[in-house]
């Protein structure tokens, strides 16, 4: 599982991602790992 540290919170690959588009991160930003 990849985990991403942003600040205080880790988002999972299944996690609404804070980059504010409200996708889940294997669907946004996570999408080439």
């Amino acid at each position: 599982m990849i985990v991403i540290k942003s600040g205080d919170e880790e988002v999972g690959r299944n996690d609404p991602y804070p980059c504010g588009s409200g996708k889940k991160y294997k669907k946004c930003c996570g999408k080439s790992e």
